[in-house]
């Protein structure tokens, strides 16, 4: 075969490559169970869930107090009138360091609007925790079940904690309007949950 028609074909694998990466993208089954807007939570392959709940389905508010891995102390009160995004995870867990600077870059991009976000380690103590969100980059504080498993206990009848991570998204009264258990891998869905709550009167 000729340098040139070696060319031509590599050139027409690459370009057939590129199309069909192209459409698998764009028909991603996640993505696409997600924005068909049917209100079902969706489960992908590897165990990543999102639910998403009617405001007339939703349970309670969320009624909560914790030890932050500064020091100070919080609770459910701090956030009512706020839509409050809460996040479980531990430093050890490979899918938390993966996602929190996901996580904080969806902070970040609510900045001045009602919206506020809140982790809850499960596991470590303040020094563990402290050096996480240094190195990921995470702004907003941790509360620490491992000094006041209490906040653990408030939110078990939410959504299982047995793996992590797990993010909830509570409404201006504190109550769960969304849950993604697994590992969020980008901030789409996640911005769309919290723009929902935001929204609603």
């Amino acid at each position: 075969m000729s340098r040139r028609r070696a060319r031509g074909a590599a050139s027409l694998l690459l370009s057939l490559a590129l199309v069909a990466g192209l459409a698998a993208c764009a028909n991603d089954p996640l993505a696409e169970q997600y924005r068909s807007g049917d209100g079902k939570g969706f489960i992908a392959a590897d165990g990543f869930e999102v639910v998403e709940i009617p405001e007339a389905e939703r349970t309670e508010p969320v009624d909560f107090e914790g030890v932050l891995d500064t020091g100070d102390t919080t609770s459910s009160d701090d956030y009512r009138g706020e839509v409050l995004v809460v996040n479980f995870w531990y430093a050890a867990c490979a899918p938390c360091r993966v996602e929190a600077p996901i996580l904080e870059e969806v902070n970040r991009s609510f900045a001045g609007d009602d919206v506020a976000f809140l982790g809850v380690n499960l596991y470590d103590g303040a020094e563990a925790s402290q050096a996480f969100a240094e190195t990921y980059g995470v702004a907003y504080p941790s509360a620490l079940a491992s000094v006041d498993g209490s906040i653990k206990l408030a939110f078990a009848g939410q959504t299982p904690l047995n793996a992590v991570p797990v993010t909830l998204v509570l409404d201006r009264e504190g109550r769960v309007a969304a849950r993604v258990i697994g590992q969020v891998s980008e901030t789409t869905i996640l911005e769309t949950l919290v723009s929902d709550a935001l929204e609603e009167s």
